[in-house]
């Protein structure tokens, strides 16, 4: 019996799957994987890079303009705030025109971090461009670009009611 389920496991390790959701997620976990670890030496991992070069780019965003523009539950921006903010790389603050909004900036040490981090993550992506291409690797980025955009997830929405998939 322990051979034959053997043989089944080799089997469909074999198949591919036909999902896109279930691809994109190992492509995005096996990246995360190569991009933390050129990102180790900075003592960054890919999320707090990515959450450190957003709020970088925004100023001073409050919690939910963060979750909104990394596309991630406000949940999450706060549970990946937090050794952010222990490591003092960020200060978060309550928000003196409405006192309901967490504003997250970063300190004088976020962005040294940030910095540091930029010739290992410039080595990252020297490495992705080499591997899939240059011409691919931007044509790739321009299509994640698409499915992140809300004209994506509303036709997707849209197509999935004309198919019959239920919602939910």
């Amino acid at each position: 019996m322990g051979e034959a389920r053997l043989d089944a496991a080799r089997r469909n390790k074999t198949k591919k799957s036909q999902c896109s959701c279930t691809e994109l997620r190992k492509a995005s976990r096996r990246l995360s994987q190569l991009y933390d670890a050129a990102l180790a030496p900075c003592g960054l991992r890919t999320t707090q890079r990515a959450i450190l070069s957003q709020i970088r780019r925004a100023g001073i965003p409050s919690m939910g303009e963060l979750a909104e523009a990394l596309v991630i539950e406000r949940g999450a921006v706060a549970h990946n705030l937090k050794p952010l903010e222990r490591d003092g790389l960020v200060k978060i603050t309550i928000d003196s025109k409405d006192r309901r909004n967490h504003l997250v900036a970063l300190t004088s040490a976020g962005r040294a971090r940030l910095a540091e981090s930029e010739v290992f993550w410039a080595r990252a992506q020297r490495g992705f461009d080499a591997a899939l291409g240059s011409v691919p690797s931007a044509s790739l980025r321009e299509a994640l670009r698409l499915i992140v955009s809300d004209g994506f997830a509303s036709t997707f929405e849209h197509a999935a009611r004309i198919a019959g998939v239920p919602e939910g």
